[in-house]
């Protein structure tokens, strides 16, 4: 895709000129934003569907005749469908509704839009619009209008990608609707426009900096709850695949039974299994939920929870073989419960080492506060995994998400609260020994002086600390006389040496002023200083 929009940022301006809002002068060598993000929208929309196409035809091969559409323009409707499911919006069928779709194949037109992103920003050169860097201590003020300059163009970029790809996306619903199925057009303009707003804009921002300058851009508290729930939930959501993958390993006999049973073929095996994999970000999510404690649904009237397992008649999908048979949970299942509490600690943590607060009562109340936001989050994460299979009993598939919001934000909220008031404490101690420090300098060097002045009058030594060592043991030490150089000693011989040497020689630098002085009491046992200074050996009685 980055090939194709390359060609069109290289195309004759002549051509581009005749689009409203581009300017064909040579001086003018950029596009306006807005055409940008036009050229962007469409190429992203076109490399996904040719895709999803090209998928969609395989498909049509292998299966039964006319499931998949009649001809090749049934295959092109079900491949916009498909593009339609992959942004979230849901379709209406006879009878009820559909909701139940894949987030993991969200993750195309993710991709493409974050890279059809940044071919905007450099098209647009929107690199030299941002505000220029401010130098070091420079006011808050002006630190703050450059932040909010940022964030502006960061936000214009992202409706200008996501503008007309939510357009393009009504003109694919309308194209995808049949008889049967009918996709929501209110539906897939929203949920076009969010998508790519978030990619276009977060495409933006990583042309700043690299990921830690991207969060620079927001205040630090805003910063510090982003941080704390982005732990959170990334730390969930490990704990929710852990679960499905130990499930699966458990359960592996009623998955592979499941899968002969269906026995799709080999073509219908690869698209199962691709199925599968689409639908495994929703069963994280659900087991995301079982951590909880809410659970989900399969059905009306079922439920899957750490307290007890409900199940009816199930869809044939392998997958779903590795929910755990109806009755009474073990006991030990009840731990799980204690993961949401572990990712509150480590939010916690987060929160208050970003942003510390200098009362004590305000820490643990922005460790609640991103808990509450955590709570959000799972809670739209629960909306998006489940949905309606049609009508009657799979009207109701996944969990709840006010359910499970309010537990995550109790469960999340009140251990992050008591992470960041202990850390925050522990902060606040820490950062307290700098002043304490400082004060007590006085105290030191008037204890320095007293101690200075008792020596003088005998009443304590003028240096308690040991020499270094020496050559004697400490008994010979103890009753021969360490030898040392005195002070006031000068040898006429070495003066007038050292006199002609630094006639003849440059003179070494002088030191610095922090330099420290030579140690005076260690003996310099190759020099005798012509002679006047006399060693005595202990040994040399063992030796005669």
């Amino acid at each position: 895709m980055t090939a194709i929009l390359d060609q069109l940022r290289t195309a004759p301006r002549s051509v581009l000129g005749k689009l409203p809002g581009v300017s064909s002068d040579d001086d003018e060598n950029r596009r306006p934003l807005p055409v940008s993000g036009m050229l962007a929208a469409a190429a992203t929309l076109g490399v996904g569907l040719a895709a999803l196409t090209t998928l969609t035809l395989v498909g049509w091969i292998a299966a039964p005749r006319g499931t998949l559409g009649a001809g090749l323009p049934g295959v092109f409707r079900t491949a916009a469908q498909l593009w339609l499911a992959a942004h979230h919006a849901g379709f209406a069928i006879p009878g009820g509704r559909v909701g139940l779709l894949p987030l993991g194949l969200t993750i195309l037109p993710a991709v493409l839009l974050y890279r059809a992103g940044r071919w905007m920003a450099r098209d647009a050169d929107l690199r030299l619009r941002l505000p220029a860097r401010l130098p070091k201590n420079s006011p808050k003020e002006q630190a703050g209008a450059r932040r909010r300059a940022q964030l502006v163009l960061v936000a214009q970029a992202g409706v200008s990608l996501a503008a007309p790809y939510a357009l393009l996306a009504g003109l694919i619903a309308l194209v995808a609707s049949n008889e049967i199925t009918q996709p929501f057009i209110g539906e897939a303009l929203l949920s076009h426009f969010v998508l790519a707003f978030l990619a276009g804009a977060l495409a933006t921002a990583r042309m700043i900096g690299p990921w830690r300058v991207m969060l620079r851009l927001l205040p630090e508290r805003v910063r510090a709850l982003t941080v704390g729930t982005a732990v959170a939930t990334a730390v969930l959501l490990v704990a929710g695949c852990a679960l499905v993958l130990v499930a699966v390993v458990l359960n592996f006999g009623q998955v592979r039974e499941l899968s002969e049973v269906l026995s799709p073929g080999f073509v219908g095996g690869v698209l199962l299994i691709l199925m599968q994999l689409l639908y495994l970000l929703n069963a994280v999510i659900w087991a995301f939920s079982y951590i909880a404690g809410p659970g989900f649904a399969i059905g009306a009237d079922t439920l899957v929870a750490p307290t007890g397992v409900q199940l009816g008649t199930v869809p044939s999908l392998p997958l779903l073989g590795a929910l755990p048979e109806s009755g009474p949970v073990p006991a030990w299942m009840m731990a799980v419960i204690a993961l949401p509490f572990a990712a509150g600690a480590v939010a916690g943590v987060m929160v208050a080492r970003i942003s510390p607060s200098p009362s004590y009562e305000a820490a643990p109340l922005w460790g609640f506060l991103s808990g509450v936001s955590t709570g959000v989050v799972a809670g739209l994460l629960a909306a998006l995994s489940g949905g309606p299979i049609g009508g009657g009993r799979l009207a109701t598939v996944g969990p709840s998400p006010w359910e499970v919001a309010l537990s995550v934000a109790i469960e999340v909220g009140v251990a992050a609260g008591i992470a960041a008031g202990v850390t925050n404490l522990l902060l606040l101690n820490k950062r307290a020994r700098a002043p304490l420090d400082k004060a007590a300098a006085p105290v030191r060097k008037a204890g320095a002086a007293i101690a200075k002045a008792a020596s003088k009058v005998g009443l304590a030594e003028s240096d308690p600390r040991p020499l270094p060592g020496h050559w004697m043991d400490a008994t010979e030490a103890d009753t021969q006389e360490i030898p040392v150089i005195r002070d006031d000693w000068q040898d006429e011989h070495a003066s007038a040496e050292a006199e002609t040497l630094a006639q003849a020689r440059p003179r070494p630098p002088e030191p610095e002023a922090g330099a420290r002085p030579p140690r005076k009491d260690i003996v310099d046992e190759s020099d005798d200083r012509g002679g006047h200074v006399i060693y005595v050996d202990p040994y040399a009685w063992d030796r005669d």
